[in-house]
């Protein structure tokens, strides 16, 4: 969206008083941002949630040289300001109660991603930090896309095992997108951008205040499919997030602990309570197969040449027995699968292709009946 445009979406949310709600319904009733300024006053005062003086402050917004600068920061920094009018704009945040009207971003967001939050404590463990590393480097060769918050702890190992194993990662910011916080994930900070993208809804120059990791945390949620807690104790931000997940109706899930300690109250107490208990990263991917499957069937090929940069998923078939209805893709990897067990890192050498796509056709194989897993990522043909 050019500047002359993006510049009422950024003065229509600086108004006081208009909210994302009201905001989106302003937008819904006008057409465009613009258009809204445009409104006479009685028009702006009969949508709802906009009495006379929220209306009134519309109307007489005169703070453009704020705007300017915003736009001229979005560019100087290389951070991209993406509407919900933008078919970049996550769908699955659109079906949030109170979605953000925009978003900053620092890197690049995909149509095509597939979105698994894993969150948890900023005081974690040894064993959660390096079972968060390795549950994110495994969702990563499976290509799923890691969302968290960047912050201390859980968050840091998800962005840390996603980008180890090459994977994209979406950091979900509590302030604004020129604010590097905590000070200490400056390196992961610069990183992200590479293999995903930094997200915030806050202004430039935003600080990390208390009240806005709430607002954080339900989009982290509403940008994923479900999400993954890992360590939380029984007052942790972490279950936050769990419960708007739960009313955004998106999976929740939970690394069982430790029952003598404090770290791990959090989640088992959401394991009692009907969250889903992961031992590994097939408890998840099981779980959201089915929304994947919907997901690929979103896909049209319109849209795929409109973006440019969006490739369509591999269509997911039911079980079958035997070599029919293989893709090319799936028949080349199965010519490479004998009796006898053969590595994932032998496959992604022999094809080069990306880990993600390997093990995705790996899996349609599998279902399909005509290769098994073995422990340790290995894999034999069957007999047929």
């Amino acid at each position: 969206m050019r500047d002359n445009e993006l510049k009422y979406w950024l003065a229509l949310k600086m108004v006081e008083g208009v909210g994302n709600v009201a905001f989106t319904a302003l937008v819904k009733t006008f057409g465009s941002p613009k258009e809204v300024f445009d409104a006479p006053l009685n028009s702006l005062m009969e949508i709802p949630g906009v009495g006379k003086k929220v209306a009134s402050q519309i109307k007489s917004f005169s703070n453009w040289q704020q705007v300017e600068r915003e736009l001229a920061a979005a560019r100087n920094q290389q951070v991209s300001i993406i509407t919900c009018h933008d078919p970049l704009y996550p769908i699955n945040l659109l079906n949030i109660y109170d979605f953000p009207p925009f978003l900053y971003v620092k890197g690049n967001l995909r149509e095509e991603d597939i979105n698994i939050a894993v969150v948890g404590s900023r005081t974690a463990s040894t064993y959660g930090k390096f079972s968060t590393e390795r549950l994110c480097r495994e969702l990563a060769i499976n290509g799923i896309t890691v969302v968290s918050g960047l912050a201390r702890g859980i968050d840091t190992a998800a962005h840390r095992g996603s980008i180890a194993a090459k994977g994209r990662t979406i950091a979900v910011l509590g302030c604004g997108i020129d604010i590097v916080y905590p000070p200490e994930n400056k390196e992961l900070f610069t990183k992200i951008p590479l293999q995903g993208a930094i997200v915030t809804e806050f202004p430039f120059g935003t600080p990390p205040n208390g009240p806005n990791f709430p607002a954080r945390n339900r989009i982290i949620s509403g940008l994923s499919l479900g999400v993954v807690v890992v360590e939380a104790n029984e007052k942790s931000g972490s279950l936050i997030t769990a419960r708007t997940a739960l009313e955004q109706g998106r999976e929740v899930f939970a690394v069982p602990g430790s029952i003598d300690s404090a770290g791990s109250r959090g989640t088992n107490r959401l394991i009692k309570q009907g969250a889903k208990l992961i031992e590994d990263v097939y408890d998840i991917l099981d779980e959201i197969m089915p929304q994947i499957e919907m997901k690929q069937k979103m896909y049209i090929p319109e849209q795929v040449e409109k973006t440019k940069s969006c490739k369509p998923f591999p269509p997911i078939d039911r079980p079958i027995s035997g070599n029919e209805d293989l893709t090319d893709k799936e028949r080349y990897l199965l010519e490479r699968i004998s009796a006898s067990p053969v590595t994932i890192d032998s496959l992604i050498a022999q094809t080069g292709e990306r880990p993600g796509e390997i093990l995705n056709n790996l899996l349609l194989l599998e279902l399909k009946g005509l290769i098994t897993q073995l422990p340790g990522k290995m894999f034999i043909r069957k007999e047929q």
